[in-house]
């Protein structure tokens, strides 16, 4: 069959590539579902077999976003605990955590994809670690939904051994024993990964966190990783507390507990990382392991502010993350690039911390490197998947923004007139295209006010 070509024309574009080109006027032809050419003024004359052109007027066109922590679940538990610091936080909802079940996480997961799709992102991941006895296939109830979506998705299959009667946070019907999830995690991986370029599912290896898992399950947890040539995933140094916790159990702090089991290294990747010194830093750029910074979870549970310009200025590999919807009621990534920006100038480096051109690497190629993907993704480059977004910036919005990458960034939510995956297009002016949004919003209430009542809630 021959080659299909989408061409997008008249739109600024901002590649965020290694030299951050940008164009005021220029052109992204697809060709099937790579990016053939990006450059400025018209495409090239002469074109074959182009089944669609765009007038990109008055748009920015970016890469697509790039999620790289999140836990879909939540989406049905939003506006819970909305006082809570993170251990008070996840004590009053674990209860409730632990009573989900496959209908459940199918729908929250449609949820949470759809949030992120109409805005923006283009590749998705979610951390999914609470599985309790009897609730089903929740892996494939989620990889089912992004693949409905139409999403590039990353899995990060979690787990959690260390429940109450072990100190832990968990109820203990919740965990699961060591084996039972080092089998299970294998097992995802060998029916759902797939390490291939243009690869539409992708599979980690994640343990939950130092305070809901055992010692044994992380070492053994990078052990199956490494041997699997798979990713590794997990929360690391969200709040002091926490690291009195490491300190208390294991006799070190987070950063050094992590190298002792293997989970520093160029295949790893971290979400928060709020309270990091100077060795920790120095030991995650070493390293390359990775961080997903989540601005918008962290003030929500008042776990404080990263150091990303500092992290970044080390070499640092950092993308952004919404987290879980009952810790980011919005769900959204693009919100993101904004609070990441101002968050962090309340930071010690005040404005200097971010501008408008970090934040959006933060949320574009940042992300693609935190999952491994930076030589497909990331960046609007010949030879690269076809994944983009065209955001509308004439608007009344941001009609008076000169820049148009400071109006993505700091202006209002733009709207998405087109965002293609894969070369082929997931959401047209503003609307998914593969999934029934007013469906989604019936299913996932119905799934919220169903876990409630088996939860004691209602």
């Amino acid at each position: 069959m021959a080659v299909q070509r989408i061409v997008i024309e008249n739109c600024a574009i901002a590649t965020v590539d290694t030299d951050d080109t940008e164009y005021a006027s220029g052109h992204i032809v697809v060709a099937d579902n790579l990016i053939e050419s990006v450059g400025a003024g018209a495409a090239p004359a002469g074109l074959e077999n182009v089944v669609r052109r765009v007038d990109g007027t008055g748009h920015l066109a970016t890469p697509g976003l790039v999620n790289t922590h999140h836990h879909f679940y939540q989406w049905i538990t939003r506006g819970l605990a909305t006082d809570h610091n993170l251990f008070d936080w996840l004590v009053a909802l674990y209860p409730t955590w632990a009573r989900i079940d496959e209908p459940m996480v199918h729908a929250a997961a449609q949820g949470s994809l759809a949030m992120m799709a109409r805005g923006g992102v283009t590749t998705a991941m979610d951390h999914h670690y609470v599985f309790p006895r009897g609730s089903g296939d929740l892996s494939g109830a989620i990889i089912r939904a992004a693949r409905e979506t139409g999403v590039r998705f990353t899995l990060a299959r979690g787990s959690m051994d260390r429940g109450e009667k072990d100190g832990g946070l968990p109820p203990d019907f919740a965990v699961e024993t060591l084996e039972d999830a080092l089998a299970a995690t294998e097992a995802t991986v060998d029916e759902h990964h797939d390490p291939s370029f243009a690869s539409m599912t992708q599979i980690a290896v994640a343990p939950c966190s130092p305070f809901s898992v055992s010692t044994e399950l992380m070492r053994q947890g990078a052990e199956l990783a490494r041997r699997k040539g798979v990713r590794l995933h997990t929360h690391g140094s969200e709040t002091v507390e926490e690291e009195q916790f490491c300190k208390e159990l294991f006799g070190m702090g987070p950063t050094d507990y992590f190298e002792s089991t293997g989970w520093l290294g160029e295949d790893v990747w971290m979400a928060h990382c709020v309270h990091m010194n100077d060795s920790d830093i120095a030991a995650f750029a070493r390293t390359r392991t990775g961080v997903a910074h989540c601005p918008s979870s962290n003030a929500r549970l008042a776990a404080g502010i990263a150091r990303v310009p500092d992290m970044l200025a080390a070499g640092v590999p950092v993308g952004l993350g919404v987290d879980g919807t009952a810790s980011n009621e919005s769900g959204e990534l693009h919100t993101e690039l904004r609070n990441a920006l101002l968050i962090n100038r309340l930071g010690a480096h005040r404005e200097a911390a971010l501008n408008a051109r970090q934040a959006l690497r933060l949320g574009t190629y940042g992300g693609a490197q935190v999952l491994g993907r930076a030589s497909q993704i990331g960046s609007l480059e010949a030879g690269k998947l076809a994944d983009l977004v065209l955001w509308r910036l004439d608007t009344l919005a941001h009609a008076s923004i000169a820049d148009p990458v400071t109006a993505l960034v700091l202006g209002a939510a733009a709207p998405v007139t087109l965002s293609l995956v894969d070369g082929r297009p997931v959401v047209e002016d503003g609307r998914l295209l593969h999934v029934d949004e007013d469906a989604v919003a019936r299913s996932t209430r119905d799934e919220a006010r169903r876990l409630a009542r088996i939860a004691g809630q209602d």
